[in-house]
């Protein structure tokens, strides 16, 4: 695959879009009255514990009312207190730790420019990934990060103190190392984001499973660097393990969590009752749901769908031709200009996997595990993590699209970019704000989404229907699945 030259001022460029998208989304209150709102307030009392204390303890931070400085009111109770008048907030330690310099410099504020900056950072890094690993043409990849950076909900998320940003870049890292030439520095790297997101939050653990199984698929062959690398990681496992047991007082942070405390426990913070047939639904909700779906605010997240089944066509087309390869004797030997190794699958094939499988994690960690979709934050929270991944997918798909398809994709897009600034303008001007200001703006497409929380079921089958028509369109059409990027 040829890699065609990136200019260092372009990434520099959509750094600096991603970094201004973000921080301009600091002017919009997160509630009525409050700049942080929701876990945002935990984050930013634990900060201020470590920065001042060196602690994690926030007991003293909520008797002070540290948090007057960002909020009118007194957060939610998420604390249960110990024994020892001590109070450790129910969330993991990494997001407060990188926040503690900039909160005690420029306060709330200076933890969202922080933040902000890793959203430049994440624009770069997925741009250089896009081409670098990807083969995304220059022009196509900066057009397609630059609309991702400026548009919900990348952008809502580069400034709102939760740990999905951080853990999309790192993610994206992990994904960057697995689709380049399997190395030891290369397995290093992988190792050192696996044993790191999860101090972000345990919820990532389901996907950074995946990307381990993906280390050791792709640096098969090397049993001592694998090795190594699994001691590794058993190792940081058990570290994060014991730490927890230690000063959570369970396995998971959410043992602190006066929440979870009463309703039975740790892993009641996948809800009391689970129906898997009813969250089955956020499969398409997620994407569709006329509020939290991520099309209702970025339409060119739609294309998604037939990228991912573009991936998957690649994917299935290169096993046949592997199983055919796999036909000759081991004695024989190999011609050079076969398309395919009896050892593996192809480059194209490789990239695929390693871009689709973890897309796909997320997305169903996102729908069977998360205890809701609806709750008291920005759309597609819980999907961000991941979201880097399906804008690759987009563009990978694009590459080899028509023009026709890539204008559909850029208007898409540029509406997505007109919703961002329409929101920031309500912020400033109709009350707008991120947490509970759905219903302020009013989207002409909104309403042709399906409600998921009711009445949502002739809309849901007739975007059943378009959703499968989208993938048979792949489907039908394979010849760019063929082609020799």
């Amino acid at each position: 695959m040829s890699r065609p030259p990136l200019p260092a001022w372009l990434l520099l460029a959509v750094a600096v879009l991603g970094f201004a998208a973000a921080t301009l989304g600091v002017a919009v209150p997160a509630t009525d009255g409050q700049r942080a709102a929701v876990d945002e307030t935990q984050y930013l009392l634990t900060a201020l514990s470590i920065a001042e204390d060196g602690d994690l303890d926030i007991s003293d931070e909520l008797a002070f009312q540290r948090w007057r400085s960002f909020a009118d009111e007194a957060p939610p109770q998420q604390t249960a207190i110990r024994a020892d008048g001590s109070a450790i907030s129910p969330h993991d330690p990494l997001l407060p730790l990188l926040l503690a310099w900039p909160v005690s410099v420029g306060g709330w504020l200076g933890a969202k420019v922080a933040l902000a900056c890793l959203a430049g950072l994440l624009a770069a890094v997925l741009l250089w990934t896009a081409v670098r690993r990807f083969g995304v043409p220059v022009p196509l990849a900066a057009g397609g990060v630059a609309i991702a950076a400026a548009s919900a909900p990348l952008a809502v998320y580069g400034q709102q103190l939760y740990p999905e940003l951080p853990a999309a870049l790192l993610i994206l890292c992990a994904v960057a190392l697995l689709a380049g030439p399997p190395s030891r520095a290369g397995l290093a790297g992988l190792v050192t984001v696996l044993a790191t997101v999860p101090w972000l939050s345990v919820k990532y653990v389901p996907v950074l499973a995946v990307l381990a199984l993906l280390g050791a698929w792709r640096w098969r062959g090397q049993a001592g660097q694998l090795a190594a690398a699994g001691g590794v990681l058993a190792a940081a496992g058990a570290a994060y393990l014991a730490v927890h047991r230690a000063v959570w007082g369970g396995w998971t942070v959410y043992a602190s969590g006066d929440h979870f405390v009463e309703r039975g426990g740790e892993f009641a913070v996948v809800g009391d009752e689970v129906d898997l047939s009813g969250r089955a639904l956020r499969i398409t909700g997620l994407l569709l749901d006329r509020d939290y779906g991520l099309v209702a605010w970025q339409p060119a997240y739609l294309l998604v769908v037939p990228a991912v089944g573009a991936l998957g066509a690649v994917v299935v087309l290169a096993v046949r031709r592997r199983r055919r390869s796999v036909r000759v004797p081991a004695s024989s030997p190999v011609p050079d200009e076969w398309p395919v190794r009896p050892t593996g699958l192809d480059e194209r094939a490789t990239r695929a996997v390693v871009l689709l499988v973890p897309l796909t994690a997320g997305w169903l960690v996102a729908t069977f595990v998360a205890s809701t979709m609806h709750g008291f934050w920005w759309p597609g929270r819980h999907v961000v993590a991941v979201l880097p991944l399906a804008v690759l997918a987009i563009l990978v798909w694009l590459t080899d699209a028509g023009r026709a398809t890539r204008l559909v994709a850029l208007v898409a897009g540029l509406a997505g970019v007109a919703v961002y600034a329409v929101l920031l303008v309500a912020g400033r001007t109709s009350g707008f704000t991120w947490v509970l200001g759905l219903d302020v703006v009013s989207l002409p497409w909104r309403v042709l989404l399906p409600d998921y929380r009711g009445g949502y079921g002739l809309l849901h089958a007739c975007w059943l229907i378009l959703l499968l028509g989208l993938i048979g369109s792949v489907l039908l059409h394979p010849d760019h699945l063929r082609s020799k990027r």
